[in-house]
């Protein structure tokens, strides 16, 4: 794998972790104003790009089956997710005092189980599963299911193909009559997962940036990303989120990272980032409470809040991703040949 999509998972799990601690700060301390520093839900969109250049680089060139793209991709969000998700339904039948956006609700349980667009019995206004961030998870499956139908075709045929279906899924979302699933699918993010395959294909014919134009595209991502979060509301994400993304992804990719020192840590975060997504909730639901009822102030502090919650998210998710991934070596560094 190339390093700097390891660095990308890193960055993007963080952001979100930082966006959720800023928003838990109004109910850990009511009197803090933070909605200046609300940042961070761009690293969505960040992940959406980064799994269309995954998906197509892990399976252009190979032969592979429907059945087996679809097993890998269970084994690999299932398990943890399931396990999520029953802990947090068990939370809120059994303590429901411990959850702000969760009820337990048995057929909303199912659907977060399988993937479906539920609406959340919490908050109506809200399309998500029992764990509230796993919404990207449904679009995440749906992605892959597409994907996977694409495979048996030859490989030439399968963006025009991928494009194909995602304008006849967002036109007949648009003209269908308007119900939960046709709302959820209809969002044009999911083309955020066309932009990462596209780039995947780009990178594949080396068709990349000059090492200079991809620097400045890599930290123009970044400007305009963190200045259209402040200015562009999430219904625009699709294009005003989601190009920096692009230019993100294309840049880091079109950098030979194997000329620069490997920064262990952030890439270690880059494998436990899936763990660290699912979890945080947890981890900040625990700093929330733990806030509540500690006889000193420190937690209700803005900073080392915010701290804490990056802290403690990162190492819980690296704590569940060491005991749920089998130990084996990989190399996730990618190197020049010797």
């Amino acid at each position: 794998m190339l390093v700097q999509l390891q660095y990308l998972r890193a960055i993007a799990a963080l952001m979100v972790v930082y966006f959720h601690a800023i928003l838990q700060l109004a109910k850990v301390n009511p009197a803090v104003d933070a909605t200046a520093f609300i940042y961070g839900e761009t690293g969505v969109d960040i992940f959406f790009v980064l799994s269309g250049f995954v998906m197509w680089l892990t399976t252009s060139g190979r032969a592979m089956s429907p059945v087996d793209f679809a097993r890998r991709r269970i084994k690999r969000i299932v398990p943890l997710y399931w396990l999520a998700t029953l802990f947090s339904a068990a939370v809120a039948l059994v303590a429901p005092s411990l959850l702000k956006s969760t009820v337990f609700d048995l057929p909303h349980l199912i659907a977060s189980l399988f993937f479906l667009p539920w609406i959340n019995p919490a908050d109506p206004s809200m399309i998500v599963p029992v764990i509230v961030p796993g919404w990207t998870l449904n679009y995440e499956m749906f992605f892959y299911f597409v994907f996977a139908l694409l495979l048996p075709l030859q490989e030439v045929r399968r963006i025009p193909a991928m494009f194909a279906i995602f304008a006849v899924i967002l036109i007949a979302c648009r003209l269908l009559p308007d119900t939960t699933a046709t709302r959820f699918y209809g969002e044009p993010i999911i083309l955020e997962f066309l932009a990462g395959v596209v780039l995947g294909w780009l990178y594949r014919q080396k068709m990349l940036l000059p090492t200079r134009w991809a620097w400045a595209a890599l930290a123009l991502g970044f400007a305009f990303l963190f200045i259209n979060e402040a200015l562009m509301r999430p219904e625009s994400r699709f294009y005003a989120w989601g190009i920096p993304a692009i230019f993100i992804l294309y840049g880091a990719v079109s950098i030979d990272f194997s000329r620069l020192p490997v920064i262990g840590w952030l890439n270690y975060l880059g494998d436990c980032s899936y763990s660290i997504y699912i979890t945080h909730a947890f981890t900040l639901a625990f700093l929330r409470i733990a806030a509540d009822r500690l006889p000193i102030g420190i937690l209700q502090q803005p900073v080392l809040f915010v701290i804490f919650s990056l802290v403690l998210s990162s190492i819980g998710g690296a704590v569940i991703h060491e005991i749920t991934t089998p130990r084996r070596k990989v190399a996730m560094v990618s190197r020049p040949p010797a």
